[in-house]
């Protein structure tokens, strides 16, 4: 048994439990600050819901990076994307820790989780480029969707993740969409305030 390393992936699956509770900058629609492992389910659950409009892409290798995208946030937690300006690389630092939350696994998946990871931040793979422009899809309909305070900027989203949603054609697609909700909110906030 000890072989199989089941107690290593437990403790692995324990630490990872911390993504439930770490917060990104976007809020339900009841309100609710949304969990960086609430937004990791919506992607994959993108990424599921459009699979047969992706047919150049292997759909357990794009779940597979979906699902570990975001996991090093689980122990320094989510830098917004406007708040990034000036920090030390978010990729790098998230790698450091991704690495530090998949210690004790063994080897063969250590590796793969770390290219996969690799993968997502180089953008290298049909896979990488579609969960790219998914994670900012699901970025932007959680902006648009959710009940956000008064002071939020609808403007940066027009811009967030474009040359990811644009290089892929249902992305683009489905960003055209989005787009819409998105100056619709703008239009709705600037007639409240």
């Amino acid at each position: 048994m000890n072989e199989l390393n089941i107690q290593e992936r437990l403790e692995f699956i324990r630490r990872a439990e911390r993504l439930k509770d770490t917060l990104r900058s976007s809020y339900t629609t009841n309100g609710r600050i949304e969990s960086v492992a609430d937004h990791t389910w919506r992607l994959a659950l993108l990424a599921i819901t459009f699979a047969d409009l992706l047919p150049h892409v292997d759909l357990l290798r794009l779940l597979k990076i979906c699902i570990l995208h975001d996991l090093g946030e689980a122990i320094h937690g989510d830098i917004p994307a406007p708040s990034q300006v000036g920090r030390e690389s978010k990729s790098a630092k998230e790698r450091r820790d991704f690495e530090t939350l998949i210690t004790g696994l063994p080897e063969h998946i250590r590796s793969e989780f770390l290219c996969l990871l690799d993968d997502y931040e180089s953008v290298h793979s049909n896979e990488a480029r579609t969960a790219k422009a998914l994670d900012k899809i699901e970025t932007l309909i959680q902006h648009n969707q959710g009940s956000n305070p008064e002071t939020f900027n609808y403007l940066f989203n027009l811009d967030y993740g474009r040359q990811y949603t644009d290089a892929i054609p249902i992305a683009a697609q489905i960003r055209a969409l989005i787009d819409s909700d998105t100056l619709a909110r703008l239009n709705d906030s600037k007639s409240r305030g």
